[in-house]
């Protein structure tokens, strides 16, 4: 197996754990049925900057599948694909706004590239939770509430707040240790 290919493994199997043990411990719970703001994006997103689209979305998907088995929510099996593996294995899409010559390792074309990445991922995530959550979630919304409306507000309570923190957390990783973002 060449040194490249057996690195990004490496890399991809470490942060999935640090994303998983970071899943565990939420900056911020709100909702009983999950949803809550912690730092489970910035590993798959570091992934994705430094060895691309593929390996974050490995990463993503392995991610999703640890924090299926530390602490489920589960109501039917298409639920449980698309909450767990298909939308943190969608975070990695932030890889394909990767950095590929030195002309867009500028910092000004970076910032715009990091978070084009990060808010596609944060995006797509937030489509198959929406998606989610107007199917099987529905029942839990008030009677003011459409699902689609209840399944908006839920989700984007939570996946709104982890975005900007996601971003602002890479762009100072940018900054202050820049062969962390980037594969030298």
């Amino acid at each position: 197996m060449p040194r490249t290919r057996l690195m990004t493994l490496v890399e991809v199997a470490v942060m999935a754990a640090i994303g998983g043990i970071l899943s565990i411990f939420p900056v911020i719970k709100l909702w009983p049925q999950g949803g809550s703001v912690s730092l489970v994006m910035v590993p798959v997103a570091l992934v994705a900057f430094r060895r691309g689209w593929v390996a974050g979305v490995g990463c993503g998907l392995l991610v999703g599948l640890i924090d299926l088995m530390l602490g489920p929510f589960i109501l039917h099996p298409v639920q449980v694909l698309l909450d767990y593996p298909v939308s943190f294995a969608a975070l990695g899409l932030a890889g394909l706004f990767r950095p590929r010559g030195e002309q867009e390792r500028s910092a000004r074309s970076l910032g715009r590239r990091l978070a084009s990445g990060i808010v596609l991922a944060g995006l797509v995530r937030f489509i198959i939770h929406f998606i989610s959550g107007v199917i099987w979630f529905g029942a839990f919304a008030p009677k003011a509430f459409s699902p689609a409306l209840y399944s908006f507000f839920y989700n984007i309570s939570y996946i709104f707040p982890e975005v900007l923190v996601t971003l602002v957390i890479m762009l100072l990783l940018t900054v202050k240790a820049p062969r962390l973002v980037l594969k030298p």
